[in-house]
């Protein structure tokens, strides 16, 4: 398996020893070292384990052939854009598992047409995640509600879809919802 661990450490800015010491359990800087180089041999456990580390997904630190890391050309602050005082790069993201996307056909609330919003399934368990951030929510015959979850009664869900006078919806014992946690505008 060819990893790029380094690749992601450096573009985080992060050093060996960084990387060590968020670990759980920490570990030393040399076996961070040589899991990177390949002298030793990376199995999933620690692939996971550095990238919880890192703060990426474990799929981030693997190397694929046709998957191109982004080179930083600036870094944006209060004084402006400048130049990076050394080299860094962006991971482009990987899709979790289950995973859905919705594209906005037509502009609606802070949503622009040709927008995608990449959304992550969660369990009926795992729905209080979710107050206060927009959901996609399943309802009978192939059809959804799309809209901020404001509120949870019982198995029921409150959902305000996005846009000026719009009205609440509610929703019954879905069997999963998907959170919004990344949106892709095409710009120009």
């Amino acid at each position: 398996m060819i990893t790029c661990i380094r690749d992601v450490r450096r573009a985080k800015g992060l050093t060996l020893q960084d990387v060590a010491d968020r670990c759980v359990p920490p570990t030393t800087a040399q076996t961070i070292g040589r899991l990177e180089t390949g002298t030793r041999t990376v199995s999933v456990a620690w692939l996971n384990r550095i990238a919880d580390a890192l703060g990426v997904a474990a799929a981030d630190l693997v190397r694929l052939p046709d998957r191109a890391d982004l080179p930083v050309a600036a870094l944006i602050g209060a004084d402006g854009a400048a130049a990076p005082r050394k080299a860094l790069a962006v991971v482009p993201p990987q899709p979790a598992g289950g995973a859905v996307a919705l594209i906005v056909e037509s502009a609606v609330g802070d949503y622009r047409s040709g927008d995608e919003i990449w959304c992550d399934r969660l369990a009926p368990t795992d729905y209080a995640a979710a107050l206060n951030r927009d959901v996609l929510v399943p309802r009978p015959a192939g059809r959804f509600v799309f809209g901020r979850l404001i509120g949870r009664e019982g198995g029921k869900l409150l959902i305000l879809p996005p846009g000026a006078g719009s009205r609440q919806q509610v929703v019954a014992d879905p069997p999963w919802i998907a959170v919004a946690t990344r949106l892709v505008r095409p710009l120009g």
